[in-house]
């Protein structure tokens, strides 16, 4: 996947008669870093969820990899998630049954491409190699956030879309994840979405980017 690997043309959602977006066009290419900043409420998550194929927009067309992601059935959309796309969700949803390492090496074993080495080595970088064999219950809400964030990457995605990855972090831990994003779109070719307020992280994007109820403004960095 080369040049622009995603592509939303004039997104639109609503709830009943409640506009959450619309008019909502961007793109991000292979390596690029875009930041998505916004009012509370503006439906940055949902936006999101959209591009993944996790939620389904009123209108407009969503491309990724030159494939249109709103004309794909539900075990296609699956699939493109599931080999292409790496998601941080604000809320986690690290399952709790499974150890950290069994969690990060999920998206590996759905692959069917088990590599210990990769898990251990996402582990370190998060720096939750020591935790390991813990289980979720027994971490704290920015070290859940960081297992979140190895799981999403340890497959090696293409586009990574992150909510708030540093929103349970102290400062020195949300540099290290954003470091660690950027390394990785940088180092891998992979594109990056991130939604935060955090203006660290705005200061590290190629391009940053603010929703509002009328669509999308590139937004000049300080």
């Amino acid at each position: 996947m080369i040049g622009r690997m995603l592509e939303v043309r004039a997104l639109a959602k609503a709830y009943g008669d409640t506009t959450v977006f619309r008019e909502v066009s961007l793109h991000v290419a292979a390596g690029e870093f875009v930041v998505l900043v916004g009012e509370s409420g503006v439906g940055k998550s949902t936006l999101l969820n959209c591009i993944a194929g996790l939620d389904e927009a009123d209108a407009g067309d969503i491309v990724f990899g030159g494939r249109p992601v709103r004309a794909l059935d539900a075990d296609a959309r699956a699939r493109l998630r599931r080999e292409h796309l790496g998601f941080v969700f604000q809320a986690f949803h690290v399952l709790p049954h499974l150890s950290v390492a069994d969690n990060v090496a999920l998206p590996l074993l759905l692959l069917q491409r088990p590599d210990d080495a990769r898990v251990a080595q996402m582990l370190e970088r998060v720096g939750l190699a020591a935790l390991a064999a813990r289980w979720p219950a027994q971490l704290s809400g920015g070290q859940l956030q960081r297992v979140a964030l190895a799981r999403a990457l340890v497959h090696r995605p293409a586009l990574i879309l992150a909510d708030e990855p540093t929103g349970n972090l102290d400062p020195a831990q949300a540099g290290r994840i954003i470091d660690l994003l950027a390394e990785q779109v940088r180092a891998e070719g992979a594109g990056c979405l991130l939604v935060t307020h955090s203006a660290a992280a705005a200061q590290r994007a190629d391009r940053v980017l603010r929703l509002h109820a009328g669509g999308i403004t590139e937004q000049p960095r300080a």
